[in-house]
């Protein structure tokens, strides 16, 4: 069987689609992430971007930690496959592509000089970066020269240093960020990082000046389900494809990448990356805070709401969720009844988007597991569901039913008690399950439902304590009737037939 290599790939000898790989083209972009996301996200757009002749441009990767994939890579010159599968428009979608953009693979604490020398290339213009929600965030470290930074804002204010150092602070040397980390405003603290980094180092004033100038942050969202690795069927694939891969990513047709660049210039870089024009969604905005409103609480928010109550009833994922009878009904009655209406674009954009998905929820290949998505519902819920519930109660004079029942249905979840190991676990039908949050947060949970059998009083409790919310629930319209009914109605009947009810 073949093995990937760029000379069977140019003999034709894999029958794959690809970008017709050359070795001319520049390096426009340094990542700092190896991971499943990025390779079958930005690595796969751009590749497509490259084969529809609207981008000349390769990509060096850097591993973010010491071990990583830059041997793998190495070992079949950069070459990884990218298989979509899903459902689109009611149909079945499945393509593969082999990703040729990657120029080279770097270790840079093995490699650092070369991590440099990238920097100080001058055709390279974006830094995209994934390394983790926590990768983002300042942690005390020296400058040490010939030394690669271990905190990524460290790392890329060191090698901001090297670009100034190499041009000399002129004002087309900048770099554009595309950090992909899923925190908000990943760019605006990027740059904040990088600065109290300057100033830890005694960087010079000029330096501090050039990074604010001439350098960009942007904010971004992203948005694809990627599974990564598909071992289950891995024999059968290298079997169908005529080689082995074992960098393939499996991710969902579904993407989508809001960009917010300054106003003035966002429109200036989308032509320098213009991934969009290959077909691909990728939105270049000065203003990403609808598009997060709307996934935050159209496929977050409808995730929260179903997720808790679906795994009480017996389920296990969200594929499932949309195959019961019960479940299918309410997830359509709150996504489409009381979550849609409450986004603020217009409304066939919205209805368009929950409809989407709905069809990612179904996918067939993608396994997400509803206790998964159950981790530290109380915040998740607060942020993703609460702001629609009140502007509904706003409009309606109450709280919306599905949502309050999505409430009730979180305090049930959460019903646990405290094991010998020191674990909080619940118990449905099928056995017991783990519940993980913060640990005041289930202390307060234990300890309500240890003080009280009526569960009109642990709701009242609950919903009451804004420890737990940020503010006191009880004083949204209806809110707190609705949820200690549904939580009674669940007592008594169980979670699918109080559910069958609202």
């Amino acid at each position: 069987m073949n093995c990937l290599n760029r000379v069977k790939l140019a003999e034709g000898k894999l029958a794959v689609e690809s970008s017709a790989p050359s070795s001319l083209k520049p390096t426009r972009i340094l990542q700092i992430g190896d991971g499943n996301f990025l390779r079958a996200f930005v690595d796969w757009m751009v590749d497509v971007a490259n084969g529809a002749g609207l981008m000349n441009g390769e990509i060096i990767m850097a591993q973010p930690l010491e071990r990583g994939v830059a041997e793998l890579m190495k070992a079949q010159d950069q070459l990884f496959t990218v298989l979509l599968r899903g459902v689109h428009n009611g149909q079945p979608v499945q393509s593969k592509r082999l990703v040729s953009c990657v120029k080279d693979t770097l270790n840079p604490y093995s490699q650092w000089d070369a991590m440099l020398a990238t920097v100080q290339d001058p055709a390279l213009r974006f830094v995209v970066s994934n390394t983790t929600e926590a990768g983002i965030a300042y942690v005390e470290e020296a400058l040490v020269e010939g030394q690669c930074p271990a905190n990524f804002p460290a790392k890329a204010t060191a090698l901001l240093l090297a670009r100034f150092k190499a041009f000399g602070g002129s004002p087309e040397s900048g770099l554009v960020f595309l950090p992909c980390e899923l925190i908000e405003a990943n760019g605006s603290k990027l740059k904040q990082y990088v600065l109290q980094f300057a100033e830890a180092w005694k960087l010079p004033a000029e330096f501090v000046a050039w990074v604010e100038d001439h350098n960009v942050f942007c904010n971004t969202l992203v948005d694809r389900i990627v599974p990564g690795f598909p071992a289950a069927e891995a024999e059968a694939l290298y079997a169908e494809f005529g080689y082995k891969d074992p960098l393939m990513v499996t991710a969902e047709p579904f993407l989508l990448w809001v960009i917010e660049g300054p106003a003035g210039v966002t429109q200036t870089l989308a032509e320098e990356l213009p991934l969009h024009k290959a077909g691909l969604d990728v939105v270049w905005t000065d203003d990403l805070q609808p598009y997060r409103t709307r996934k935050v609480r159209i496929l977050n928010g409808a995730h929260t709401a179903s997720s808790l109550a679906s795994y009480c009833a017996g389920l296990d994922t969200v594929r499932e969720m949309t195959e019961d009878s019960v479940v299918s009904r309410y997830l359509n009655k709150v996504m489409f009844e009381e979550i849609v209406p409450f986004v603020p674009l217009p409304d066939a954009e919205r209805k368009a988007y929950a409809e989407t998905i709905m069809e990612r929820f179904a996918n067939p290949h993608i396994r997400h597991e509803l206790i998964s998505i159950a981790l530290n519902s109380v915040s998740k819920w607060q942020v993703r569901v609460l702001p629609t519930v009140k502007d509904y109660a706003a409009k309606h004079g109450k709280a919306p039913a599905g949502l309050s029942f999505s409430l009730a249905a979180l305090l049930y979840f959460y019903r646990g008690t405290f094991a010998a190991n020191g674990e909080y676990e619940g118990q449905r039908e099928k056995g017991s399950y783990p519940i993980k949050d913060n640990a005041d947060i289930l202390t307060i949970m234990d300890a309500a439902w240890r003080s009280a059998d009526d569960v009109t009083k642990v709701a009242a409790t609950l919903l009451a304590d804004a420890r737990l919310w940020g503010e006191d629930l009880t004083k949204v319209p209806g809110l707190a009737e609705q949820t200690a009914n549904a939580l009674a109605r669940i007592k008594a009947v169980g979670v699918e037939a109080a559910m069958s009810e609202v």
